[in-house]
Parts: structure tokens; sequence; C-alpha cells
């Protein structure tokens, strides 16, 4: 597969937030296997005197090209990680062998039990506690100066294809890393869009288990296409939140009689109006339509289970009138409400002589 790569007009546009540290563990990964990183340096247009700046930073599009080079060059995408190599392909396999998985949780699962076909110097493991999920890294071996870089390079890298993987945006609850906060601490709000703990006992990242439910919604054409630029694909910071709409819901249905203007909706999900109606219209959805399905299923529940008079059905899902109860309920479903509890009845009955 053809690798594509920023053109030189590319790799010093923007900030320079990558840190200096990451792209010294790339050098200190040539070194190892007394290889010299000069031309790679050039290639990325990186003076090695950078590298003696702590405070220094790179653009994306150069720590891109630069692992890229690195990788290559090096026949090995864990840039020295570990004690054997991964070689040229390794992570394209581990994503070809979930992209099959029917949701997010059969893929990570598979991600993680796959990765230790490539090594066991450390260990991905995914948990589910209490509405969160959480993947664990434990370290099986010493990972010396490349400690933070590796740790940090295949949390990043795995939260990166979750997100390409489901097309979403994944709100992480922590970060978490075992070693104190290194003077480029900054970076890691940018890295990974959360709360970040230093100092913990074992690198982690945790999240809203209910991404996990999330169908897959890559094939393989689109995973030819990300493997040709993967490092920018993979830690593109996603905008739309596939959650949304199963929290929208989720909200709408605990109180489906109340008004649930797009303010109180918004506040009550902590975003904006404007991003509120921007990612329900990305899932081809309004909050009016969901406000109505909230409404029609409560309805449906009261009529079948309940023996309520129609008009307090009415005024339980929110409707000042019997009347343009009746007149939506017919929109929903094509009959009346009194018609809807009795057809449905008689036809359970029919089903249970029968």
């Amino acid at each position: 597969m053809k690798i594509l790569a920023p053109s030189p007009a590319e790799l010093t546009r923007g900030r320079s937030a990558t840190p200096i540290a990451f792209i010294r563990a790339i050098v200190t990964g040539y070194r190892r296997r007394g290889m010299d990183p000069a031309s790679a340096l050039a290639q990325a247009q990186i003076p090695p005197a950078r590298l003696d700046d702590p405070a220094a930073g790179v653009t994306a599009a150069q720590m891109e090209l630069l692992s890229g080079v690195a990788m290559q060059a090096l026949d090995d995408e864990a840039l020295g990680w570990f004690s054997r190599r991964l070689p040229w392909g390794s992570y394209g396999m581990l994503c070809r062998a979930s992209l099959s998985s029917p949701t997010l949780e059969v893929a990570l699962k598979r991600w993680c039990r796959h990765h230790r076909l490539l090594t066991e110097d450390i260990v991905f493991e995914l948990t589910q506690r209490g509405g969160m999920a959480t993947i664990h890294v434990t370290e099986n071996t010493g990972l010396g100066e490349l400690r933070e870089f590796c740790l940090v390079s295949t949390l990043r890298y795995l939260l990166g294809y979750a997100c390409w993987l489901v097309d979403s945006r994944i709100a992480l609850s922590e970060a978490a890393f075992p070693f104190p906060a290194p003077a480029h601490a900054d970076a890691y709000a940018y890295l990974f869009a959360g709360p970040a703990r230093f100092a913990a006992e074992s690198a982690s990242i945790a999240f809203d288990a209910r991404y996990l439910a999330l169908p897959v919604r890559r094939d393989e054409k689109a995973l030819q296409t990300m493997l040709q630029r993967a490092l920018p694909l993979t830690v593109l910071q996603y905008r739309r939140d596939r959650l949304l709409v199963h929290s929208v819901t989720q909200l709408l249905a605990a109180h489906p009689a109340a008004a649930h203007t797009a303010e109180e909706v918004a506040a009550q999900l902590n975003t904006s109006v404007r991003t509120l109606h921007r990612q329900l219209k990305e899932e081809g959805v309004s909050l009016q339509r969901l406000k109505n399905e909230a409404r029609r299923e409560h309805a449906i529940t009261l009529l079948l289970q309940t023996r309520k008079p129609v008009k307090q059905v009415a005024a339980a899902v929110g409707f000042d009138s019997e009347k343009s109860f009746a007149r939506a309920f017919r929109e929903w479903t094509g009959v009346a409400p009194s018609s809807y509890r009795t057809s449905t009845s008689a036809a359970d009955a029919r089903s249970t002589a029968g």
C-alpha cells in the first residue's frame, strides 16, 4: 500500500504542540538500533539543536512524517518500545482483525486480545464497572526512557482508532498515567481531551460504557484509505458524539410530559444549543422528533398497561387537551388512542386464546 505523507509546505504549518520529548524518544529508538536519525530529522525539518530545548515542540505534520519514516527505517511500528520489533503493517493487521466486529465493545476486546500476539511487554484489558468502561495497560517489562512515549502513543492510537471505527467522539472521563506530570503536561489535554491524572497505579483511559454499544461504521475500503495516513486520522478530535442521541432519548423518556426546550436539554447535557441541534441533525433526527417518540412510547405504555382514561394519558405525556393528544397520536400510529387500546387488547386476547 502506498503511504501518503505531509507535503513540505504542511510540515511547519499550525501549532508546534507536540512535545519535543516525543521526538527525542524516536531518536532514542534509532540509537538503540545503532542507526543515525539525521536523515529522518532533516526530512521532517526538525533541527537537531531543537532536541536540546525541553520547552520546544513540533507540529503534528512533523511528528507524522518523522514517525512514518522511522517506522519504515527501523522496520518497527513500535519505534523501539518493546523487546521485539513490530514489523511494518502490524497495527494495520490489528485494525483489520477488529473491523468486522458488530459493536465497539467486540472490536476493543478483539484489539486487546490480538495485541498480545504482537507483544506481551504491555497488555491491554477492557473492563466495565458502574456504567464506566476502562482500558487498562499492564506493563510486564521495564520500558525505560521510552515509557511515557510508549504508553501515551499506544493509548492514544487505540482511542483514535475506536473513534474512527464508530465515527464518533468518545468523551473521556479520565486518562491516567503511572508517572509524575511531565513538563509538557499541558499537551495531554489536546491528546486525550479530558482530565489527566498522573502518578496513577497504571495507565488507563475511562469513558461512558454506553459507547461500547455503538455499531462499527467502517469497512475495508475505508480502512485502506485510513491506513494511508493513519496518524492524523487516529488523533483527530471528532466533533460528532453519537452517544448524544442516546443521552437525549434517555433524558426525554425520564420525563415525557415536560416541555424539554432546547436550552434545558443542552444545559443538562453540558453542551450548547447550537451543538445540540447540529449533532442531532448529523444523526438525521431533530429534538422535536425525539420528543414525539418519547411521548408516543409513553402513551402506548399507559394505554396498554393501565386503565387510565385517554384524557389522563394525554396529560401524562404533556398535552393540554385530549383533542390535541388524539390528533398527534393519530399522526403517530394512524389510529385514535381509544381504537389503538381496543384493537391491541383484542389482538392479544386472540393470540392468547389461539
